[in-house]
């Protein structure tokens, strides 16, 4: 039977922990602010632990990997809630902070950050897209920003002018949402190169689809012909 003294103890920590987000286009620097961030909190004798998606294998597959060959040692996984008992419970309780890379890719971002902040009282630094290449919300990253203590909005330099990059455009035609992959499929652009792209694009498709038309007008009149 629990005691007071156990349920005070059980509850001390309740609302005791933060949400930060760091968040902006591909090639902005998540994955190495977020980095910073947790070997900052290991610099203060702080517990850490880093989970990543088990979908991103770009650079290794039990690490972290900024795009400048950067890697901290984490977890992947393919969801967040079941982190702690992956983790062993006793030490998960021993946790100060966790850190989540491409957290677009966790469908249970929003639960798993509530969870651990609000009910056991840890810091949670997430890293993720906020947008897909579409300019649409990616994932469950904007999600958390009404419960974050903070939100931080990096940008990149557009690869056309120089310019801040805020946007993330797709070199292919792949229309999936999630695409994986770095430089050979994506860049970071700015607002204007980013709708002089979308302009070029569909352009190329209108050529593409009249082209497909006309080529299977003329098969379908060869076909009457013969």
């Amino acid at each position: 039977m629990a005691t007071l003294k156990d349920v005070i103890s059980d509850e001390a920590h309740l609302g005791c922990g933060a949400i930060h987000v760091i968040t902006g286009p591909m090639f902005s620097g998540k994955s190495t602010s977020l980095l910073r961030r947790i070997k900052s909190e290991i610099s203060l004798g702080r517990s850490v632990a880093m989970v990543k998606s088990s979908k991103d294998t770009r650079y290794a597959k039990d690490s972290v990997v900024t795009h400048d060959g950067i890697g901290f040692p984490c977890w992947a996984l393919p969801d967040l809630m079941s982190f702690p008992e992956r983790f062993g419970q006793d030490a998960y309780d021993k946790l100060d902070v966790i850190g989540i890379d491409e957290a677009q890719f966790f469908g249970d971002l929003y639960e798993f950050c509530c969870k651990v902040a609000d009910v056991d009282g840890k810091i949670v630094i997430v890293a993720g897209l906020d947008g897909d290449y579409l300019r649409r919300s990616f994932g469950a990253v904007l999600d958390i920003i009404p419960i974050a203590d903070s939100v931080t909005k990096l940008t990149a330099r557009c690869e056309a002018c120089g310019q801040k990059a805020f946007f993330t455009l797709r070199k292919t035609c792949d229309t999936r949402t999630e695409l994986i992959g770095g430089a050979d499929v994506y860049m970071p652009v700015c607002r204007k190169h980013y709708v002089n792209n979308q302009i070029v694009i569909k352009a190329s498709e209108q050529v593409l689809d009249s082209d497909k038309t006309r080529a299977e007008s003329c098969v379908e009149t060869d076909a009457v012909m013969v």
